[in-house]
């Protein structure tokens, strides 16, 4: 048998991926249960939040967060956002992605800034971080909403969980670069006075990377709702679903508008996190 015929499949690759995650399935469903809790328990809280206020408030809230870091226009731009998304018949669909996003930033940053902050200090940590934050930011998201269906299943959760392997990478370099950037010198000043490593990073390093953690988490937030309409097609809900019902049925008029409150949303969002990491 010719080598380099390639007629002829020699590494069964596929196959042991799928006896490896039949074998996590089967034998470690236990695990992923408890992963799977606190991130429904922080969703469902975020979603009963933004659900039960009513939107008048919901609007307020967003018009002051606005008002307090981007200034008069964003927070005109805000209320017309809402108003227009609930005029649409869109506003439930709305609350559920901004309790998506929000659970997904929230778990990105416990997880990308503390990894950043370890990548940035040790560049042998960072080595072995960087082919997996390369697959993660490589690898399209429909390759892997398939194990996490299957460790998951269908739902919110699991879109929540996709979007957090898609939306970390950003942060968690972003954060390292950041703490890179500090110049040597202010640490060595720092040393010199007695800090500890502990001091320097707490008072020295993480307050002078803080621009560039804002930008790991300005774009984070931008990629996790980029991902609405992709976890929508394993069940996550939210505005991703009149996009997807749209594509199903060929009605272009209920993916319009269901693409364009997550644009509007998006940049809603991106101006106050932009205007909150200038401050």
């Amino acid at each position: 048998m010719n080598l380099l015929t390639f007629k002829e499949k020699i590494i069964p690759l596929d196959e042991w991926v799928q006896d490896f995650v039949d074998w996590l399935v089967f034998n470690h469903r236990d695990i992923f249960q408890a992963i799977k809790a606190p991130i429904e328990l922080c969703l469902k809280g975020f979603e009963w939040f933004f659900t039960t206020l009513p939107p008048v408030v919901v609007i307020l809230l967003f018009a002051i967060a606005a008002w307090r870091f981007a200034g008069k226009r964003v927070t005109v731009f805000s209320i017309v956002t809402f108003l227009l998304v609930g005029y649409l018949g869109l506003w439930e669909e709305t609350m559920t992605t901004l309790a998506m996003v929000i659970s997904s930033v929230f778990f990105c940053a416990l997880a990308g800034i503390p990894l950043g902050i370890m990548s940035g200090r040790s560049d042998r940590f960072e080595l072995m971080l960087r082919p997996a934050l390369d697959a993660m930011q490589t690898i399209p998201p429909f390759v892997y909403l398939v194990p996490v269906v299957m460790l998951f299943s269908i739902g919110t959760v699991s879109g929540i969980l996709a979007t957090i392997v898609f939306a970390l990478p950003p942060l968690v370099r972003l954060t390292s670069l950041g703490i890179r950037q500090v110049h040597p010198e202010l640490i060595e000043a720092a040393l010199a006075f007695g800090a500890t490593p502990w001091q320097v990073l707490r008072k020295v390093q993480f307050p002078l990377a803080m621009p560039s953690i804002m930008a790991g988490l300005n774009q984070t937030l931008m990629m996790a709702l980029s991902m609405v309409v992709i976890a929508a097609l394993i069940g996550a809900g939210g505005l991703g679903n009149p996009v997807v019902q749209g594509l199903n049925t060929l009605e272009i008029g209920l993916a319009t508008i269901g693409g364009l409150a997550i644009v509007l949303l998006a940049m809603m969002l991106d101006r106050i996190t932009q205007g909150f990491a200038r401050r």
